[in-house]
């Protein structure tokens, strides 16, 4: 039934530095940019090179969602790297703070954990 994640929805509270973190420092592909005047909101349709998307929203004042320690509801979106070292090295060249990278312990593959710019937590999985 089902063939794979079409889409992540990532509500942010600053436009403009939430786009700059996903197209510039994360590297996403701008598929699409819509401005909603009835609901003071943009749209931000954003491609992985796997084709799967993020779309980044902008509504004022939305209540920001608690994400520790191990809040309720989505955990944490990650995303798939073919060198850990390297993403980490490029995030930490535009300032992204970074978790020590760990290894996990039933693969063996190496992982790490980095918020975007409203402390949504993401992580970097390396295949």
């Amino acid at each position: 039934m089902l063939k794979g994640i079409h889409h992540a929805a990532i509500i942010c509270s600053d436009y403009d530095k939430s786009r700059r973190f996903y197209v510039s420092v994360l590297g996403l592909e701008i598929v699409a940019e819509n401005y909603r005047a009835e609901r003071q909101s943009y749209k931000l349709d954003l491609k992985l090179p796997d084709g799967s998307q993020i779309e980044l929203f902008s509504f004022p004042s939305r209540p920001a969602r608690p994400s520790y320690p191990e809040a309720r509801g989505l955990r944490h979106l990650a995303f798939a790297v073919s060198s850990i070292a390297k993403a980490v090295d490029r995030l930490q060249a535009h300032g992204v703070a970074v978790e020590p990278v760990r290894v996990d312990e039933y693969t063996g593959k190496k992982y790490t954990f980095f918020n975007d710019p409203d402390d949504l937590p993401l992580e970097l999985y390396e295949q």
